[in-house]
């Protein structure tokens, strides 16, 4: 489901495709642990902005030094720290617990609906729900770079970032930033809060 983006500095992408790359770099770094070939292109990659806007620099710096700085073990196993074992998670990374409070409920259902609209559905072999937040990034890099311009286009892309992301995704990131046991992830956290607030800036300025 998920392609490793190319790690490019924003001077040699156009706007959308860096929008795209960098929702299918968190989308792998938010889904499963980091493959140690994920981690080696982030610790090359240039530490300009990854995508539009100088506002995305620091934290983008902030996450390769954290890649640079930390083992492919140390990072992998953080992520089972924070998202994986057996139970309730340390930092839950889906919709509905932020929004209702409670996994599978009616956020849930009325993303389905949406999906089913759009003519997406979730892949069989993909183990979370689709309110995951890695499944999102994946549906918003669809509308980004999708060759339907029927579906694939600004209007879809600001309705579903303001439904399905927006209402609880800093709150995902303040849980992130604040657990003592977070390094690389918080430093992604602070890049994705970043990232979002460009997001949400330039889909206003649509209205």
């Amino acid at each position: 489901m998920m392609s490793t983006p190319e790690l490019a500095p924003s001077s040699a992408l156009d706007e959308e495709t860096a929008r795209s790359e960098l929702y299918g770099l968190l989308a792998l770094l938010y889904y499963a642990q980091p493959a140690t070939e994920l981690i080696a292109k982030l610790r090359i990659a240039a530490t300009d902005a990854p995508a539009a806007g100088a506002f995305l620099e620091e934290p983008w710096r902030a996450l390769v030094g954290q890649a640079r700085a930390m083992t492919d073990e140390a990072i992998q196993s953080e992520y089972e720290t924070l998202f994986g074992g057996i139970g309730k998670p340390e930092v839950y990374l889906y919709g509905s617990h932020f929004l209702s409070g409670f996994l599978n409920e009616k956020p849930l259902a009325r993303l389905r609906t949406e999906l089913a609209q759009l003519g997406l559905a979730r892949d069989e072999g993909m183990s979370e729900t689709e309110d995951h937040f890695a499944y999102l990034c994946e549906v918003m890099r669809y509308l980004i770079a999708g060759e339907d311009v029927a579906v694939a286009n600004l209007t879809r892309q600001q309705a579903f970032f303001a439904t399905h992301i927006q209402p609880w995704v800093l709150m995902m990131c303040d849980d992130l930033q604040k657990h003592p046991k977070a390094r690389f992830y918080a430093a992604l956290a602070e890049l994705t809060r970043a990232f979002m607030g460009v997001e949400a800036q330039g889909f206003d300025m649509l209205d």
